[in-house]
């Protein structure tokens, strides 16, 4: 895995457990009590972004140190992966099609 692919690998990982994040301990306005004039009260009251991108970060560095180990070490290959033989014959094992 080259520098690029680590990087993009990183980002993909980091929007995901931020988006995933985000609606968690969420504190709308119409929980709070101080509907602002002119917006829902599902809004956001207390959102905290800034706690929850420095715990994303965190929690997705693990993930993709996991990650990356698992694809530059080859503990898990598409071969593994591949219940129904889809990907073709394996051109090592010879667990392919018509085998």
């Amino acid at each position: 895995m080259g520098p690029v692919t680590g990087l993009i690998l990183y980002a993909v990982i980091w929007w995901m457990v931020f988006l995933v994040a985000i609606p968690l301990r969420l504190q709308t306005q119409g929980e709070a009590g101080a509907v602002v004039p002119g917006t829902h009260q599902g809004s956001p009251h207390r959102h905290d972004l800034r706690k929850k991108a420095l715990i994303t970060t965190a929690v997705s560095a693990l993930i993709w140190l996991v990650t990356a180990w698992i694809i530059v070490t080859g503990q898990i290959t598409l071969s593994d992966i591949d219940l129904f033989t889809r990907f073709g014959p394996d051109p090592i094992g010879g667990h392919g099609i018509g085998e």
